[in-house]
């Protein structure tokens, strides 16, 4: 991931998403090429950005359901940081993010 989105994730700037997109249209395909990646939802997940997440998971809904290096997905990695608020947006959004099985098959819900 290039460094303005890693960025942009981390201070869960909107503006500085766009901007990254400016820069490179094509930034997300990049990151679905890898297999296991922190992508930035998983990073503004784990950092609890409400506004940045939920503008990632109208751009890309896909990445709700990328694992990281570690097995985990962004919902996994928002429990675990005991983010509750980015839990609930994220269910929301897709209740099916519950059953997205991660590192030794486990669940959110487990």
């Amino acid at each position: 991931m290039n460094e303005r989105l890693r960025g942009a994730a981390h201070s869960g700037s909107i503006d500085a998403l766009y901007a990254s997109i400016q820069e490179n249209a094509h930034v997300f395909e990049l990151i679905d090429q890898i297999p296991f990646v922190d992508t930035s939802l998983h990073l503004a997940a784990k950092a609890g950005h409400v506004e940045f997440v939920m503008e990632m998971m109208n751009l890309k809904p896909s990445f709700a359901r990328k694992l990281n290096q570690d097995g985990l997905s962004p919902i996994h990695l928002a429990l675990a940081y005991e983010q509750k608020e980015m839990v609930d947006l994220l269910l929301a959004s897709d209740k099916d993010l519950a059953c997205v099985k991660g590192k030794e098959g486990y669940t959110p819900l487990h």
